[in-house]
């Protein structure tokens, strides 16, 4: 008996699986898998268990809940003075990678293409996969003495769009890198889009998670952008509720509602209680929002300065909660990103990610002296990981 499809067949088990074992088996920190040990505003949570207590426990609507989309709506107007129609322009999802695996079903058809940044969020290549479309690889480049931040070639990305090319992969701010693409990015991206007639997937997960001088730009307002874009966001990062799971596609209502066909067959709805309780979220006063970034710079600085001082060379990020580290110092007897977690996991009990798992096989010898760190975690355990890298040096 076959015991799976093709399609799944190429799919092993996910890097975040492997460390996240090793690092219990190791009692390590573990700075690896990216979600918060601790939870969202009290308030938040007060409104699910309202919600849930006043009887909101039936199917949702499955584009979503009248009152999160308006929600979702009210929020694009007051962050990036965007007008979008909760009716026919938003999309309510069970978290922002269904948000994207609807996208990439509903637009890719076998033999079309995709553009992709690497490193790349893993879920997007899967998605690419089993539409039976191909990726192609656009590659960002950490800082050097000419770039200051992640960089790309513009004559490689635009190598990458041809004829095929249906959809485009953008993440900003940008998991793993912390890149924050800047306005002329978005345009250039934008343009290149105009011209070969694609869609681009913009996963905005961490919108408010950037640290000044970086600015976020939100890409469907670039007007190159504007009538071509999905947006992709999620209460998970914002909120610091992962694990309810509430994520939306929000645009031009053709492609809403294309989103919205495949969004019926894989789960239909999303939690009633938790879309009325993110709803209330999205509508927090502007002091929750400055106060989370602040509490998330403070967090960055802590463990990009334990890095440091554990003689690993951290590419402080622009955005998100991970930071990205240059392991050459210490890289030693070990021959690439792998067998270097591995060993600060076991050894020096502090867990993080090699980055070649967010690579195309050709590329991933360009991450073999790097390793991922996540920064979304209590100070006290925060601390505690950079008393261990301490103890390394």
């Amino acid at each position: 008996m076959r015991s799976e499809s093709q399609r799944v067949a190429q799919f092993g088990t996910t890097v975040f699986s492997e460390f996240s074992r090793l690092a219990g088996e190791a009692k390590a920190v573990n700075l690896g898998q990216g979600f918060p040990d601790f939870d969202g505003p009290d308030e938040v949570k007060q409104a699910a268990w309202e919600a849930i207590q006043g009887g909101v426990n039936q199917y949702a609507l499955g584009h979503g809940a009248q009152v999160l989309r308006e929600a979702i709506a009210a929020h694009a107007l007051r962050f990036y003075d965007q007008r979008v129609d909760p009716q026919s322009m938003v999309c309510v999802t069970s978290g922002a990678t269904e948000a994207i695996f609807d996208t990439a079903m509903a637009l890719l058809d076998p033999g079309d293409e995709a553009v992709l940044f690497e490193p790349f969020y893993d879920s997007y290549v899967a998605s690419v996969q089993m539409a039976g479309a191909v990726p192609r690889y656009v590659r960002l480049f950490p800082p050097d003495v000419t770039h200051a931040a992640w960089w790309f070639d513009e004559s490689e990305l635009a190598a990458a769009f041809g004829p095929k090319t249906r959809l485009v992969f953008l993440n900003t701010p940008h998991n793993p890198t912390g890149k924050v693409f800047t306005r002329d990015e978005l345009k250039l991206i934008g343009a290149l889009a105009a011209k070969h007639d694609a869609v681009v997937l913009s996963d905005e997960v961490y919108e408010h998670l950037v640290f000044a001088p970086a600015r976020h730009v939100r890409s469907a307002t670039i007007p190159e952008l504007a009538d071509r874009t999905l947006t992709i966001s999620s209460a998970g990062k914002s909120f610091s509720f992962t694990g309810w799971k509430v994520g939306w596609a929000l645009g031009p209502a053709a492609l809403v509602k294309a989103v919205q066909k495949a969004h019926q067959w894989v789960t239909f709805a999303t939690a009633s209680p938790f879309q009325v309780a993110i709803a209330k979220a999205l509508a927090l006063p502007d002091s929750y929002f400055t106060g989370f970034q602040a509490m998330y710079r403070a967090k960055r600085d802590l463990i990009c300065g334990a890095l440091e001082r554990a003689g690993l060379k951290p590419l402080v990020p622009e955005g998100s909660y991970f930071v990205i580290a240059r392991t050459d110092a210490r890289l030693g007897s070990h021959p690439d990103d792998f067998s270097f977690c591995r060993w600060l996991t076991t050894t020096g009990g502090v867990a993080a990610i090699p980055p070649s798992a967010f690579y195309s096989q050709p590329h991933r010898a360009e991450a073999r002296a790097l390793a991922r760190f996540a920064f979304c975690k209590t100070d006290p355990l925060l601390q505690e990981a950079a008393r261990r890298l301490a103890a390394l040096k």
